[in-house]
């Protein structure tokens, strides 16, 4: 089978909740890490065909094929269509629960091979290159099967037939007829159950726990009704997937390195977990009815900001923790498509990031109107700490949310997110009876919005900029048209979105970050800021415009549903961390978004802020208490 580089698009994702692979339409798994998503990788492909390893089964000779999910499930199917007959592949990562010493560890990667029709002539190639093709990977042939074994890595590969190992790769060709079915399994060890019927019942009990999880509903009466149904159900299956159980932290994307702009640096690892965007994060999972994971996530960034000073809150963390992510860079990997260098470690993680005070402020007052739960004495006294470090720092220079990497700068939004940490703080103090020194909370907030207003708005843009006395634009200011510094009917925060919609947005919708960085290349449309642009659309009531804009977005989704974090504007192609989780958020809260512009119901923004829909029904003198539809579920007033 030939090696080569796949588009994005052409890659499903699968997973346990502790690591991820991705799955090519060709039956190659190019990208695995065991046993944790943070681990050295054992299957690298994608970042280098020749030495990155890979696990592949499909047709010997040619082929088309497509890929799907089980519905409601992360379960993937390959199926491939030759001249001789049709096969298909379902691929799964059973999800042990947690804490369960009874019940066998079963975790690995399975792969059910099926000929459904006619006979096929089947290929397989394991390819196991542990720690990113380093490290030295010995492939044997034992009694059912192979094992791989490099530096401390081991691995066990259930087969069906005898493969024959030879030079680091095991390999076999043979027929596979009508109606047979082979199971592979690539285990941790060699104590977890290979017997076929053990296999078809952990499939099952694989596919029930995901339909289980992912919100059931009856389509026309969801919140999520609708033409976006669809997608945000599978955006909330790779949410889920890119949730470390252990300690609910929520990765970026399970990969690194996936370029920003093919052929040049921008190449990140993501595998870690941002505070940034934390009030988006939560109030996407609660609408979906993920109470636990909302509150696990909360609480996580919370834990961490307790360990000491706030001042030493840090823009990401490991998924156990750590903040140490040193940056290292594999100069024996091509990187995608020939992108390098590729990265492991990021060292963003040393950044000074200001907004990530109001992030997290903001994450707790979305948590706590979201279900009405209560704001402990723990959570209150790291909401105090972060307050007042804003206080004292609010007027430092960072990176900000882009982890810009030249000199540190004012930069606008992370003054307003400075801005919303005190508006927050102050806002909970109120509603719940808390005390703190709200006072000198009002005093700063005034502070910081009259420093905002006087030299983070350009007159001759009439919009917001990317730092004070700035004259460039940035797609994050769409955030502070929905923070409530201003109302959204202020002609400064209609004129922002329209500078963005001119300046920074292609013909289809799709939003550019920001002008420029100072790195070398072009980077492509950020899929997370077209989501914004839909939402500052829904706020600023043009509501038709924002569909437009939406469905222009979905067109550039997979034959899947994922998105990348980037697209190729003028090649259409995904770019960068795939599959990305900001970019479901933010699908997911554009579409609640839409829905509410539709029927009207009372909610909270994702900055914390009452929409505008919701304001105007105040003014109309509709009901508040609810303000629901018979027609509409019940959703929580602000």
């Amino acid at each position: 089978m030939q090696a080569d580089f796949k588009p994005l698009e052409h890659y499903g994702v699968i997973g346990n909740l502790e690591t991820c692979a991705l799955v090519g339409r060709d039956g190659a798994v190019d990208w695995c890490c065991l046993p944790h998503v943070y681990s050295p990788s054992v299957f690298a492909a994608i970042l280098d065909p020749d030495v990155g390893g890979r696990f592949a089964v499909a047709p010997a000779g040619e082929f088309e094929s497509e890929q799907a999910y089980l519905s409601r499930t992360n379960v993937l199917q390959t199926t491939f269509e030759t001249a001789s007959g049709t096969m298909t592949v379902t691929d799964f990562m059973p999800v042990v629960e947690a804490n369960n010493e009874e019940q066998p560890d079963v975790r690995g990667l399975y792969r059910k091979v099926t000929c459904t029709e006619g006979s096929v002539e089947v290929a397989v190639e394991f390819d196991p290159q542990f720690d990113y093709g380093r490290a030295d990977t010995s492939v044997d042939a034992v009694t059912d099967g192979v094992t791989a074994t490099g530096d401390d890595g081991h691995l066990y590969l259930s087969t069906p037939t005898p493969l024959n190992a030879e030079d680091g790769t095991a390999r076999a060709t043979y027929r596979l007829d009508a109606h047979d079915t082979q199971w592979y399994v690539l285990q941790y060890d060699m104590d977890s159950p290979t017997d076929a019927e053990d296999c078809e019942r952990l499939l099952e009990e694989t596919a029930q726990y995901w339909r289980e999880w992912a919100h059931s509903c009856v389509e026309s009466e969801c919140l999520f009704g609708g033409r976006a149904h669809e997608y945000v159900v599978r955006s909330e299956l790779v949410l889920k997937l890119l949730n470390y159980r252990e300690t609910g932290a929520l990765v970026a994307a399970p990969t690194t390195s996936l370029p920003e702009n093919v052929g040049g640096v921008r190449n990140w690892d993501y595998r870690y977990s941002w505070i940034r965007d934390g009030g988006i994060t939560v109030r996407a999972l609660t609408n979906l009815g993920h109470v636990e994971e909302a509150a696990d996530y909360v609480h996580r960034f919370l834990k961490l900001s307790l360990r000491g000073d706030s001042a030493e809150v840090r823009p990401l963390y490991g998924v156990e923790g750590d903040g140490e992510l040193e940056e290292e860079e594999l100069g024996h990997l091509r990187g995608y498509r020939d992108s390098r260098p590729v990265r492991i470690g990021n060292e963003a993680a040393e950044q000074q990031q200001l907004d990530v005070y109001g992030d997290l402020v903001l994450a707790m007052y979305q948590r706590f109107w979201s279900d009405g739960q209560n704001v402990t004495d723990e959570d209150w006294k790291a909401l105090c700490d972060i307050a007042d470090y804003v206080c004292e720092h609010w007027d430092d220079e960072g990176a900000g949310i882009w982890e810009l990497r030249g000199e540190p700068r004012h930069l606008v939004y992370s003054k307003v997110m400075c801005w919303v940490a005190l508006d927050r703080s102050i806002r909970l103090a109120d509603r719940t009876g808390r005390e703190g020194p709200v006072d000198r909370w009002q005093e700063y907030r005034e502070e910081i919005k009259e420093t905002v207003l006087e030299r983070g708005f350009d007159e001759d843009l009439n919009s917001f900029t990317q730092s004070f006395e700035g004259d460039e634009l940035d797609a994050s200011s769409l955030l502070i048209v929905l923070s409530g510094i201003l109302p959204f009917d202020d002609e400064r925060i209609v004129g922002t979105v329209d500078a963005v919609r001119e300046h920074l947005t292609t013909d289809d919708g799709l939003v550019f970050r920001y002008e420029d960085d100072g790195l070398p290349g072009e980077e492509g449309a950020f899929v997370f800021c077209s989501f914004w642009l839909v939402d500052a659309l829904v706020a600023t009531d043009r509501v038709e415009e924002a569909w437009d804009v939406f469905e222009s977005v979905l067109e550039h989704a997979s034959p899947l549903g994922l998105f990348a974090e980037e697209i190729n504007p003028d090649s259409g192609r995904q770019i960068g961390n795939f599959p990305q989780g900001f970019s479901h958020i933010g699908l997911i809260n554009s579409a609640l978004y839409l829905r509410e512009a539709e029927y009207g119901w009372a909610t909270v923004g994702p900055l914390g802020q009452a929409t505008l829909i919701q304001e105007r029904e105040a003014e109309r003198g509709k009901d508040r208490d609810g303000g629901v539809t018979a027609e509409a579920p019940r959703h929580d007033e602000a």
